[in-house]
């Protein structure tokens, strides 16, 4: 093959390589909240699903130190604490998927971006716990933290004085 053949061939290779792949075949409509039982109201899912779950995460991030019992760290000690904190932080991202559920989802603006970043951070401390590192694993811990913060000021500010308590 000539050289004039050979960049020839390349370069059908590369503009083909760059052309737009090909639109999807037509799929069924995205299900509407009747397809998604969503009986467990706000205040129920945040009680009862998420705050627990993240509160297990918080518990098992940083360090304490005070007079009566010194300084301890919270992090994992042992491969099942490790796999038990990975299992609840995959809860976290899948709380944050059911909270873009259509008919839970309060609007498509914001709160689907907190939705998506409430489920970023729980992948984030997946990744932390499969490999063991603890400041990776307080990281997605204060960015769920903050997440939660800035989703709460949003929708629902009144919470903040019951986080003083």
């Amino acid at each position: 093959m000539s050289g004039q053949h050979c960049v020839l061939a390349l370069l059908v290779l590369v503009l083909g390589a760059c052309s737009e792949a090909p639109a999807p075949a037509a799929s069924s409509p995205a299900p509407s909240a009747s397809a998604y039982n969503l009986s467990l109201g706000m205040r129920d899912f945040m009680n009862l699903v998420l705050e627990p779950t993240a509160d297990v995460l918080w518990d098992s991030a940083g360090w304490v130190n005070d007079i009566e019992t010194g300084y301890q760290e919270l992090y994992p000690t042992t491969d099942a604490d490790w796999d038990m904190v990975r299992q609840r932080a995959a809860q976290i991202v899948e709380a944050g998927n059911a909270l873009a559920l259509p008919g839970r989802a309060v609007d498509n603006d914001a709160w689907i971006t907190y939705a998506n970043a409430l489920s970023a951070a729980g992948a984030m401390a997946m990744e932390a716990a499969a490999v063991r590192n603890q400041e990776d694993f307080f990281q997605a811990g204060a960015q769920m933290y903050s997440v939660c913060s800035a989703c709460h000021q949003t929708y629902n500010p009144e919470i903040s004085r019951f986080a003083a308590n």
